[in-house]
C-alpha cells in the first residue's frame, strides 16, 4: 500500500480509502471481516456520511469497533453531513447536531475528518466555520474538508477558518474526467475547454488540498459502472491488455491511472466484495506508464 502524508496535518493516509455507503447491507458478522480484511490490506482510511443507509452504516462500524476495542486508535474516521431529505444543510446548527450523532452511531468520541458533503445555495460560510470552531474546541474533530466544491467555494470557506481545510472529494474517473479535460483544453474552441469546476485540482495542488476521488468505476451515480458496459469496449479492451501486463483487473486499472496523477489523489473504493477489495488494493503497488495513463484516457476524449 502507498500512503501520503497530508499536508497541514498530522495524518499519513492509505492512497485508498474504503467508502462505506454500502455497510449498512451488511450485518455485523459481514462488515467486520470486510473492515478488518482492508486493514490487513493496509487500508487505514474510512469514509462515511451521515445518510449512507440512513445512519446504518455508521452505527454498523461503530459496533465493528466496539468488539474490536483497539482498532478506533490505528484507524482514520472521516465521515459527511449536509445533505437532508429534499434539501441540503450547511446551517452551524445542523451540522453540530449531525457531528453528535455520528459520533454515537459510531461508538467513538471523535471524528478525524469532518467534510461539508454538498455545496448549499443558502450557505452562510461564517456558519460552517462557527459550527468548525465549536466542535474543534470540544476536541470531536481534528480536521476538515469538503466534498463537491469548486476552487471558489473552496476559497470563499478557507477565508474564514484559521485551520486549512485538507481534502476535497470529488467524482473522478476515467471516464468522469472534467477536471483533466479542462486543464487539456486550456484556450481551445470546444466544450472540453470550458472550466466546470473553476479548475479546482489546479487549485488544490497550489494550496496543499488532497483531493479524494469517489466513484473511481462509474460513468456515473445513474449510469453506473463503465467495467464491461457496450458503450466502452475500446475502453474495456485497452483495460484488459494493461490489467495483463500489471496482473491487474480492468477494476484495480482504473484505480492506477487516477493513482497514476502526480496530485496523489486519494480513491474511494466501495465495494462489500473482499475478493474484489483484494484485487483493486493491488492497484497502490502499480504504476502505469504515461503512455498507458493517455491511451486509457483517449479511449473516450481526443487530443486538442
Amino acid at each position: 500500500m502507498k500512503y501520503y502524508q497530508i499536508p497541514n496535518s498530522q495524518l499519513k493516509v492509505s492512497s485508498i480509502l474504503l467508502g462505506c455507503m454500502r455497510l449498512g447491507s451488511l450485518n455485523i458478522e459481514e462488515a467486520e471481516k470486510l473492515i478488518l480484511e482492508a486493514y490487513s490490506q493496509g487500508i487505514n482510511f474510512f469514509d462515511h456520511a451521515d445518510i449512507y443507509g440512513d445512519g446504518k452504516a455508521e452505527a454498523v462500524f461503530g459496533e465493528v469497533l466496539k468488539v474490536n476495542p483497539g482498532l478506533r486508535e490505528k484507524i482514520i474516521i472521516q465521515t459527511k453531513c449536509g445533505i437532508r431529505e429534499g434539501f441540503y444543510d450547511s446551517s452551524c446548527e445542523h451540522i453540530l447536531a449531525s457531528v453528535n450523532a455520528s459520533l454515537k452511531r459510531l461508538q467513538t468520541s471523535y471524528l478525524d475528518v469532518l467534510l461539508i458533503h454538498r455545496p448549499d445555495a443558502l450557505t452562510d460560510f461564517s456558519e460552517i466555520a462557527k459550527a468548525f470552531r465549536i466542535l474543534r474546541e470540544e476536541k470531536k474533530v481534528n480536521y476538515y474538508g469538503v466534498s463537491n466544491m469548486n476552487s471558489t467555494q473552496l476559497k470563499i470557506l478557507q477565508r474564514h477558518l484559521p485551520n486549512k481545510l485538507i481534502f476535497n472529494q470529488l467524482q473522478f474517473s476515467i471516464v468522469h474526467s472534467l477536471i483533466i479535460d479542462e486543464i487539456l483544453n486550456v484556450n481551445i474552441n470546444n466544450d472540453n475547454a470550458i472550466e466546470r469546476t473553476g479548475s479546482v485540482l489546479d487549485y488544490m495542488r497550489l494550496n496543499d488540498i488532497t483531493m479524494q476521488a469517489w466513484s473511481p468505476l462509474h460513468i456515473s451515480l445513474e449510469a453506473g459502472t463503465f467495467l464491461d458496459h457496450p458503450d466502452y469496449l475500446k475502453l474495456n479492451q485497452k483495460l484488459k491488455e494493461i490489467g495483463e501486463i500489471y496482473q491487474l483487473t480492468p477494476a484495480g486499472v482504473a484505480v492506477a491511472w487516477i493513482l497514476r496523477h502526480p496530485a496523489l489523489i486519494q480513491v474511494a473504493i466501495g465495494t462489500t466484495n473482499i475478493t474484489h477489495l483484494r484485487q483493486i488494493v493491488k492497484a497502490a503497488d502499480v504504476e502505469i506508464t504515461r503512455k498507458e495513463w493517455y491511451e486509457l484516457y483517449l479511449n473516450n476524449k481526443t487530443l486538442p
